[in-house]
């Protein structure tokens, strides 16, 4: 398992859970140590308790030859960091690859190696297969196996999400390299779990496609929920929850709310744009997509516009790009928060997991604090930026400010039963249309010569 991160280490304790033997390889020392040590290298959920219960089947070198030598198949999960152009970075990949090449040159017997990382497609055959070939000396599909095999999981939830697949995405360079990867897969996966085979170019396409067409998806439901909230009576989640019953549309990542962020989803919908673009094909939809996520925070705080302004306490319930993760690259609780501080407005700010690389990105500028109640205490105006557990176990006790009202906005509506309704609470669900006065629909319908003719 070459590479130690959030996905590699995971994918480590998850295959030794299995009952298979598995050597990690990083050039970070101290990820290597830690697996030797058995501690987790990165925080992800439930790793270290599969750590715990595999240690003897788990061991980590910085050596590839050592590595390589020792195992039948390689899984590479190394970053490919986004470029100046929207496309992925392979410098990560190369390296590894070269290394990779050096130890087959000096192994007797077959081998594939599995690129798990993201990239775009023609980067594995003309960018990495070569060099494998260089410095190994030998030729990729007859003396030694390559398949691309992207894992479709989520930050906080990878090692049940690699377990427990829709389907296995499987890029082979020849029958032989996909017959050795799926034979795995088939010990480590339930056996029921589909495997689709085919070129490595399809496959790269894919896993591109698959996150694109899920962004697409989310704004759809985030558009649908900003009209509903236009709408006197809209709703959101009936809208949804109705429109989610047709098995062409369904009910997975249709939430209307404050939008995607993360590691994955902005920079593949941008990559998907950059491939459309550089073969010649049409990425408008991809464009769009990006377009209104991007603009989605400043759409919000513009329709709240009076109610956030100098003077005014905001808490921010929420600061990582979604719950259970304390990764905050692209959040849009983050973005939200940096405008208001812009603004000269006072934020407090709490998440569970999230709170010291919040307070790093804000700058100091916001006050994180240790619990929720803390930051709702003094709060004007209360924001719940994620839908965490955490957050939905809070009552309107904790809202609530003597003497004055309490603005709650709930962008995913996780606190409706507790707050609508309630004295000293004024409670804004978002996709919920509370206050709509309906002008804009009758002047649409209502009966008028103009509208119904002669």
């Amino acid at each position: 398992m070459v590479g130690l991160g959030k996905l590699g280490a995971s994918m480590a304790a998850a295959i030794a859970s299995r009952g298979h033997d598995v050597i990690g390889v990083d050039v970070n020392h101290r990820a290597v140590d830690a697996l030797n040590d058995g501690r987790a290298p990165v925080q992800e959920t439930g790793l270290q308790e599969l750590i715990d219960a595999n240690r003897a089947r788990l061991r980590a070198t910085m050596s590839h030859d050592q590595a390589v030598l020792e195992s039948e198949l390689t899984f590479v999960i190394v970053p490919t960091p986004s470029d100046e152009r929207g496309a992925f970075s392979l410098q990560y990949a190369a390296y590894a690859f070269r290394e990779i090449g050096k130890a087959l040159s000096k192994k007797n017997g077959h081998h594939t190696i599995v690129l798990t990382s993201t990239v775009l497609p023609g980067a594995m055959r003309h960018g990495l297969v070569p060099i494998l070939e260089k410095h190994s000396g030998k030729r990729a599909g007859e003396e030694f196996g390559v398949c691309y095999s992207p894992e479709f999981i989520a930050l906080g939830s990878v090692i049940r999400d690699f377990l427990n697949p829709d389907f296995l995405l499987v890029g082979e360079i020849d029958a032989r390299s996909g017959d050795h990867l799926s034979a795995c897969y088939r010990e480590i996966m339930p056996p029921d779990t589909p495997i689709k085979r085919m070129s490595l170019e399809n496959a790269e396409l894919a896993k591109i496609s698959v996150n694109a067409y899920v962004t697409t998806k989310i704004t759809f439901a985030n558009m649908l929920a900003e009209l509903c909230g236009a709408i006197p009576g809209g709703n959101v989640d009936v809208v949804a929850d109705a429109i989610g019953m047709d098995s062409r549309i369904g009910r997975k990542y249709f939430t209307g709310g404050l939008g995607f962020g993360g590691p994955c989803f902005p920079r593949d919908t941008v990559a998907f744009t950059f491939i459309a673009n550089a073969v010649g094909a049409r990425p408008d939809l991809s464009i769009a997509t990006d377009r209104l996520n991007r603009s989605l925070a400043d759409r919000i705080l513009q329709q709240l516009g009076s109610r956030l302004t100098r003077g005014v306490t905001v808490a921010m319930l929420g600061l990582a790009y979604k719950p259970h993760s304390h990764v905050i690259e692209e959040s849009q609780a983050i973005k939200i928060a940096k405008t208001l501080l812009e603004r000269g407005i006072r934020v407090l700010a709490y998440d569970p997991l999230a709170g010291q690389a919040a307070n790093q990105e804000l700058g100091g500028r916001a006050l994180v604090m240790d619990n929720p109640c803390d930051c709702l205490r003094d709060a004007d105006v209360a924001l719940i930026a994620t839908p965490d557990p955490e957050f939905k176990r809070l009552s309107a006790r904790d809202f609530r400010q003597d003497g004055k009202t309490t603005l709650v906005v709930d962008f995913w509506r996780i606190l409706s039963d507790q707050l609508s309704g309630v004295e000293g609470i004024e409670y804004l669900p978002y996709g919920f249309g509370l206050d709509a006065s309906g002008d804009a629909l009758k002047e649409l319908w209502g009966e008028t010569p103009s509208h119904y003719g002669c």
